[in-house]
Parts: C-alpha cells; structure tokens; sequence
C-alpha cells in the first residue's frame, strides 16, 4: 500500500478537504501544521494520538510545523457545553514552554515550533476585523457544528472570534512558510475549512486539510482517560508505570486498532501481532507492544524498560527488587502511613489499616498472608526495625495477592 492508504488502514482519515491530496502526500513533500492550546503545562496521551500522525508525516518526508497557540490559548477553543476559563498570560507563557519541550522531545529535535501570539500580538483589532473579518460570512460561522451547538446556551464574541483566528494563523503560515496542510483531531473541522475559506478568498490558492477521528474506547470515552484524570506525558504528573498499567489493560478488542494508531510497527508487525493475541490473548503480546512503543516514544527505552520491571516484581510480590524511586512511582495512589520509630509488626498492621484489629493482624500473620518487602512474615513479636526498610525509608507490606501498604520512615 502507499502512504495515503497506509494511513487509510491505520484510521488516521475522517474528513479530507482537497482532491488531490492524496497526491500530494504520496508523491511530493510538502509543509503542514498541527496545533494546540497551551491550557496546561502538559499534553495528554489524547493529544498525541494527533501528535504521533505528524510525526509519521514527518518520517515520510514531509515538513512539520507544530502551533502552540500562545494566543489562542488566551481566548479558548469552544467547548460543546460551556465557555473555557480564561487563563492568565503568565500561565499560557509557562504552559507554552512546558510542551514546548515535549514535542521536542518527542520529535527528538526535528521540528519547527511556531506561536501563534508572534504574529497576533501587533495585530490591532481594527486591522484584523478589516484584513480577516470581512472576507467571512457570519452566517457561515453560525453554521459551524461547534458554534451551532451553543447557541441555545449562548455563546461569548471571544469564543466566536476563535475559528477567525486559526483561520487566520493557515493563512499566516501558507504565506510566510508554504505550510499547505493543516492537520487536526474530528473536532477542529470547523476551525480548518473556515482556514480554507479565508486562504481561497484572500489569495485564490489551494490549501488542504485532513482531520483524524477521535480515539475513543468500545463504550466511546476518550481514549487516555482514566475515572475522568488525563493521563499526562509530563512523568511528573503521570507515571510511566502508571502509562504502563492504562496500556497493557485497554480493551482486548481495540488493542489492534491502537497498535494502528499509535505506534510506527509496520503493517506486517502489526498483523503478526493480532495473529498472537487471536492465539493467546492471555499473553497480551500486543498489550505489551503497545505500552512498548508508545512509552518509549514519549519518555524512551529506559523508562518502559523500568515500568515493565515495576509490574512484573509487583506480580510476584518481590518489592526487595525494587529502589526507592521506583517504590514511589508504583504506589503513587496510597497514602503512605509515616512512622518515627521501630513498631512491633502487630501494631504497625493496624496502623496501616492493612488490619482492622490486633486480633486480625495475628491472623493474618498466622495464615501467612502477609510480606514484608517481599518476604513471608508469620512471627507476631517481629520488630520492624530501620533494617527492614528499603533505603532505610521504604517498606511494602503486601496482604494476601493484592493489597499493598506503604510504610515511610522518617527518623
């Protein structure tokens, strides 16, 4: 297959705006632009379904400018339900520099970052409304599937002038750096024809555009999502264990559909893969490729290669195998109980809660269900003393298969 029916194949292809387009990403290198809104000071696993398909654009040779819009962030796209809250200045500029060097990092250097704010910040109101405004009809934004939808609730002129303003930045970017292409996620439709509108007006030239369907689970909740948290590509925000744990339970059923969309195995690699999970799907080699290859794109090898360790020591409940760095990515969720002090092993199990009584923990400890770091613990008169802890700090206890507790020691 060619590369436009690649990208067929992967369902990276909703909605096309040029009839040769196909063409042109077969055949001829061209310039093209994805954009965000610096909203927060991280991109989500959502964004970067969009960001991994520039990238692939980028690997066949095609030029990728990548908007942060410094300028749009300040206004807001609209939302389906309700205006966004408008973020401070000083806010959009700190989150603008913060994923600013996640897609550099992503796209390991080779990439051309433009902001929107650069060439929006001189542009007085009377100018904009007489060189961008008068060549867009209002009934044509009204029309806009996202404008549409809030007219009922009502809809602020900020938020209406957004579709203006990217329309306006195709426009910018096809007449300082030849960018022809927009590409955008299902939801920005609306934002790029009305880009195309203003480019055909204003110069009588062709421009294209294609939008990415949204990845979405089997019951249709985007895709990233964990009980409503994004999952973050800042390590900081989101571990690369906790990444690792999201990917290698997806549903069985999509886990070839994001293997299409998310990494760059070939079609072959892929095809090898489904044919193993229809096999064994209890060995989750697809699973374990997709947490493979996303992870290592966004944080490198070394950072799966650590999650992956995470989750094969908690499956077999050796802790001792672990640092204290990696005890603090794994349990990030738990509340750690903090002690001063050595405990006989009766009391700390209360304490912890990992028992609800003196009797209980005894009971635990005489039917072997509890581990220390790892270890099997049946005496009651143990002391946990500073020797016990991981760095003399950390210590894991474990109640039956499942249930973890997190000791700190801090003396």
């Amino acid at each position: 297959m060619n590369f436009f029916e690649e990208l067929k194949w992967r369902g990276l292809i909703k909605d096309i705006a040029g009839e040769d387009l196909e063409d042109k990403l077969n055949n001829e290198k061209v310039t093209f632009y994805w954009g965000t809104d610096p909203t927060a000071d991280s991109l989500h696993l959502g964004h970067y379904s969009s960001l991994v398909t520039a990238k692939r654009l980028a690997k066949h040779g095609h030029h990728p400018l990548l908007l942060i819009g410094g300028a749009t962030g300040l206004i807001g796209d609209p939302r389906p339900t309700a205006e966004r809250e408008i973020i401070d200045k000083k806010e959009v500029e700190k989150n603008y520099e913060a994923i600013k060097k996640q897609v550099e990092n992503i796209f390991g250097g080779n990439v051309e970052i433009v902001n929107n704010y650069d060439w929006m910040k001189d542009y007085s109101f009377l100018e904009f409304l007489r060189d961008i405004g008068k060549y867009i009809n209002v009934n044509y934004m009204l029309d806009k599937d996202i404008i549409n939808r809030r007219l009922e609730t009502g809809i602020t002129f900020a938020e209406f002038s957004y579709t203006l303003i990217q329309g306006y930045d195709f426009l910018h970017l096809l007449e300082t750096k030849n960018c022809i292409l927009q590409v955008e996620g299902s939801d920005q439709w609306g934002n790029i024809t009305t880009g195309l509108e203003l480019i055909k007006k204003k110069t009588g030239k062709d421009a294209y555009g294609f939008t990415m369907p949204l990845v979405v689970d089997k019951y249709g909740n985007k895709f990233g999502k964990s009980e409503g948290n994004a999952l973050w590509l800042d390590p900081n925000k989101t571990t690369s264990y906790e990444l690792y744990q999201y990917l290698i339970n997806v549903d069985d059923e999509m886990v070839i559909d994001y293997l299409k969309i998310f990494t760059f195995l070939t079609p072959e690699e892929i095809k090898e893969l489904e044919q193993k999970h229809k096999e064994n799907p209890h060995l989750r080699e697809a699973h374990i490729a997709l947490a493979r290859e996303i992870i290592t794109d966004i944080r490198g090898e070394e950072a799966f290669l650590e999650a992956e360790k995470i989750s094969k020591t908690l499956f077999t409940g050796d802790i001792s195998n672990l640092n204290g760095k990696q005890i603090e990515e794994a349990f990030k969720g738990i509340t750690p109980t903090e002690i001063t002090e050595e405990k006989n092993i009766v009391d700390l199990l209360v304490e912890t809660n990992a028992a609800s009584s003196k009797r209980q923990a005894r009971e635990f400890l005489t039917n072997n269900s509890i581990t220390i770091n790892g270890k099997k613990v049946t005496d009651e008169t143990l002391k946990i003393t500073e020797n016990e802890f991981i760095e003399q700090k950390y210590l894991v206890i474990r109640r039956g298969k499942k249930k973890y507790f997190l000791v700190i020691l801090n003396k």
